[in-house]
Parts: C-alpha cells; structure tokens; sequence
C-alpha cells in the first residue's frame, strides 16, 4: 500500500505498509499511538472494577489483560490471519469504553464476561454478512456516520481537559491552562513544524503539557510505586464466567452497534490515510477479528474489543500508516501488559494533557467524514436531508440526557449512548427511503 504525501515524500517509508524504517522514526510515531490508545485502554477496567466492587489485586490484573488485549487485536488487524481474521490495515484495535462501562452498571464481571462470548459470535455472523450490508453504506452514509463518530468524541476530548468528569479539580483553571498549553503546542507543531516534529506532534504535545503538569505538581507516581514488577492473569480462574439472558441480549445488540461503529472508524483510515474506501474483505476481516478476540479474552478478563477512533484520528492527521509503526505500539503496550510498573507510568498522564492534545485529532476525524460526504457526489437537498436529520437524531439523542428514558434499557444503551449508532440508522433509512434526484448541488 503506497500513498502520496505533501511535500513529494513519497518515498519516505513512513507513508508505505512495507516501506523500509528505522527505529529512530518508528519510535515517536509509535508511542504516539500508545499514549493515544493507553486512557482508553486502561479506562474501561478501572470502571468496570469500580461498578463490580473489584479488589485492587483483581483491579490489576484486569487493566494488564486490558493491555495485552490491546496489543493482541491490534497484531491480528495488522497480520490478518487467513483472509478472515484481520483487515491489514493501520489501525489500532482495544479493549472498548462504552459497552464494559454501560454493562457494569448492571450485571457482574462473571455475567459481562460470559455474554461477551455470546456476543463475539453475533459479531463473526455480522462480518461474514458484510457485503450484502455494505450496500446500505455508500459514501454518503459512511460519510455522515464518521462525522457523528467525531462529534461524539468532542466531549469527551473537552471533559478531559477539564481534568476529566467526576475529579475534584474538575474545569479548574489551571487543568484548562495546560490543556490549552498543550493543544497550542500540537497546532503549532502540525502546521509550522517539519519532519519528525510535525509528523508526531500529537506526542511532542503530550511530552510538554506533562513537563508543565509536573512542574505544576499535577502528576502523582503513587500507582508507580505500589505496581509489581511482572503478573499476568490465569483463565476462568480469576474472574469466572456466568451465562446471564439479559447480559448475553445486552452485549449482542451493542456488539452490532460496536460493528457499525468499526465499519466508519476502518473507513475513514482508509480515506484519510490510504485515499481510497475499505474492501469488503478489509471490513469483513476487521469486524471478525473483533469477535474472535472478544471470545478469546474472555476467558481471561479481557473486556471485548473495538477500533480506536482517536488513533485513526491520528492516521488522518500525519498519514503515518506503515505497518512497523502499529506494529511497535502492540508491542509496547504487550510489555506493559506483562508489567505493571510500566502500565502505571504510562497511567500517569494527566487529563488535561490528553484532552489538549487529542482534541484536534477528534476534529481531523469529523473532517475527514465531512470530505468524504462532499465527494460522494453533488450536494442535493436529497444529502442534506439525509446528513442533517441523520446528525440531528443521532447525535441529538446522546445530548438530550433522559429523553429516552421511558424505553427498555437496551434501548437506551445504544442509542443513548453510541451516537454514531443511531445517525447510522436514520442515514441507511432516508438513503433507501428519500427519492434520487438529479438536480445540481444547491449553492
């Protein structure tokens, strides 16, 4: 896979799936997709235990089986094994926030577990039918639901600016302080800096705004000291596994929302850092592997998987896309698994750095969408229509806190909480419903 970039550089290997690297390159391009992916990675586990009432010995080994499931799906997307397993593609695959999150509040770790088996099987059966349903995602579609999968993230990047939902020092000055230093740095560095700087200034961001948090006394190294040196989980042993209705019902219909939500991430990688649209056998591969390595993990506690939107966020920013780089962060995040000390170094990130820093590459990913909708043809009032209420439910729903409220929960689970779920659903029903029209783009 080769792809032209800015600045006739298209023989820098950096650009190329197979082009030729050094480690000197491959280091900062990597660790950013590691400090990028490591909150989302670690995040889920530390909520699921705070909802299931976890021991922090137990705590620790679900945040090491949620890095090594990181690292593990992230190896089969970029090695596909057979044509099935994996999409071969840059992209960064991991333990997911909302649906371990959202299962929490409900059922045990033991049920969530079990119905995650169920449900990875529900995900194969999606993948396997993806070209019959791909027909309901023509650009237009995939492009609006892209754009709800960005415009989903912007609270998230500004609650963590803000030193992240629920802390004590949450929307204090100085959180915004460096969250707004550390957005500054990486604008600056993306569109004044050269080479190696402009191409990770997502980590060069991160790097200052964590100088200046720990010059501000924001960062604490308590979790460094207490991590043991090496531990890994064992199966079924450590967690257990119960097979709940309700729980196996629940993750079914969200691990199909899950797949909707991989079919746009995988998409705009594709668009923003290769410059064509996913094959089928790409989203077929990419929405199996999810499956398989959800029922895999969970014998062992690892938390089902998805696509991680803020590093295909990334891809879309810098055009970084050969596979050593992808390659090197599952590796990192591999040890880290395997040792806790590191895992906690890598947790001490303040939220503000991340939110300064991860805010920009939320937006490249709405952008990109966007571009994608405009070049799907003329701009009819038949697109607007279909973009704007598309974007108005779908996104509206997940803004409205309670509006869905008299509804079955899992209703409220998917809709009220993925909006790239919901605008997908109202784009494929007005794409099918609303009559072509000829007419020229409305100006």
């Amino acid at each position: 896979m080769n792809m032209p970039h800015n600045g006739g550089a298209a023989e820098n290997g950096l650009f190329q799936w197979r082009g030729k690297v050094t480690m000197a390159q491959v280091l900062p391009m990597g660790m950013q997709h590691v400090v990028a992916a490591v909150v989302s990675t670690v995040g889920p586990a530390l909520m699921v235990s705070k909802n299931c009432g976890l021991d922090s010995e137990t705590t620790t080994l679900l945040v090491q089986m949620a890095l090594l499931m990181t690292a593990f799906s992230t190896l089969i997307m970029l090695f596909p094994i057979t044509r099935f397993i994996g999409s071969g593609l840059p992209v960064i695959m991991g333990v997911g926030f909302t649906i371990p999150t959202l299962m929490s509040k409900t059922f045990t770790l033991p049920e969530i577990l079990g119905g995650q088996i169920i449900a990875g099987v529900v995900a194969i059966v999606f993948g396997l039918c993806i070209k019959p349903i791909r027909r309901l995602f023509p650009p237009l579609v995939t492009g609006t639901v892209i754009v709800a999968v960005g415009l989903n993230l912007y609270p998230v990047a500004i609650k963590y600016m803000a030193g992240g939902a629920g802390t004590p020092d949450f929307g204090s000055p100085k959180n915004w302080g460096v969250a707004l230093f550390t957005f500054a740095l990486v604008l600056a560095l993306q569109n004044f800096g050269k080479g190696v700087l402009k191409l990770g200034a997502v980590l060069w961001g991160l790097m200052g705004g964590y100088v200046l948090a720990l010059a501000l006394g924001m960062v604490s190294f308590d979790a460094v000291k207490t991590a043991g040196w090496f531990a890994v989980a064992t199966p079924v042993q450590s967690f257990g596994l119960e097979f709940n209705f309700s729980a196996i019902l629940a993750m079914c219909i969200l691990y199909i929302a899950n797949s909707l939500q991989t079919i746009g991430d995988i998409s705009s990688t594709t668009k923003g850092g290769l410059d064509r649209m996913p094959t089928d056998q790409e989203l077929q591969g990419g929405i199996i592997s999810q499956g398989i390595t959800s029922i895999l993990g969970a014998p062992f506690g690892g938390l089902c998987t998805c696509s991680y939107s803020q590093n295909v966020g990334i891809v879309t920013v810098n055009k970084v896309v050969n596979r050593a780089v992808f390659t090197f962060a599952a590796v990192v995040l591999a040890v880290s698994g395997f040792i806790p000390k590191l895992s906690a170094v890598l947790t001490t990130i303040p939220n503000a750095v991340l939110g300064g820093a991860t805010i920009s590459v939320f937006s490249i990913i709405a952008m990109t969408g966007m571009n994608m909708i405009f070049e799907s043809g003329p701009f009819t009032m038949r697109s607007r229509t279909v973009v704007g209420l598309a974007a108005a439910l779908g996104i509206g729903v997940t803004m409205a806190s309670g509006c869905l409220d008299g509804f079955p929960g899992w209703v409220v689970n998917v809709f009220g909480s993925f909006a790239p779920v919901g605008t997908a659903v109202v784009a494929v029903a007005l794409n099918l419903i609303l009559p072509k029209e000829d007419a020229p783009a409305v100006k």
